[in-house]
């Protein structure tokens, strides 16, 4: 489980590519101070297992899935890249939860500065729509980000000017893709009144009006 929140930029070092799978080497400081074998570390939003590790950097295997759903298949050497340590147990809670799980891509289609802030408006499938609403969260590359505006096939976020500094998404441009992770409580809330549940015929008593009612 992570928070959304970026504790460093690492730099990709090495890249292996497989069919569908890839060997990633990462340069870090902060994540490898008590790094042990099997910790999980999110790269650009993407929860994977450490596999080596020495003082300044770790490796990391992506699976066919992975591959297939999130944009590190597009890395290159010397690419940086968010990363993050799965929270620890009393440590502070800044973001939202995150499962490091992406859902898919979407691709940036304007980036518009305003004031101290920078807007992104991004496109993406139809099937990940159901899971925004204004004010809600979303995952982008690993950095927990609030919902501005929705629309058919867009959402809007936000970045402060200490995100844009510290993380991988300030250099980001119209055009690029970019991992998303839909917030996990509309992803069980979705699924609980999907019509599939209600085929079952089995009585809730969660319901739109119970979640309004309780302040959801």
């Amino acid at each position: 489980m992570f928070t959304g929140i970026i504790e460093e930029l690492g730099t990709i070092k090495s890249i292996n590519k497989g069919n569908e799978t890839i060997v990633l080497t990462i340069s870090a400081e902060k994540v490898l101070q008590d790094v042990n074998l099997g910790d999980s570390i999110a790269v650009n939003g993407v929860c994977l297992t450490v596999t080596s590790y020495n003082s300044s950097q770790f490796t990391v295997d992506v699976m066919p899935e992975t591959f297939r759903t999130s944009t590190l298949k597009l890395l290159n050497n010397r690419d940086p890249v968010n990363l993050e340590r799965a929270m620890a147990a009393g440590g502070r809670f800044g973001g939202h939860f995150v499962s490091g799980h992406v859902d898919g891509t979407g691709q940036i289609t304007e980036k518009r500065p305003e004031k101290n802030a920078i807007y992104y408006t991004i496109s993406l499938p139809d099937h990940l729509m159901r899971y925004f609403m204004l004010k809600g969260s979303v995952c982008v590359d690993g950095t927990s980000l609030t919902v501005f505006d929705v629309t058919k096939n867009t959402i809007t976020v936000s970045l402060i000017p200490h995100t844009a500094d510290h993380t991988i998404l300030g250099k980001k441009t119209t055009g690029d893709l970019v991992n998303i992770e839909c917030d996990m409580l509309a992803k069980y809330v979705s699924r609980m009144l999907s019509p599939e549940k209600e085929k079952t015929k089995q009585k809730s008593k969660l319901s739109l009006d119970f979640l309004q009612e309780h302040g959801f």
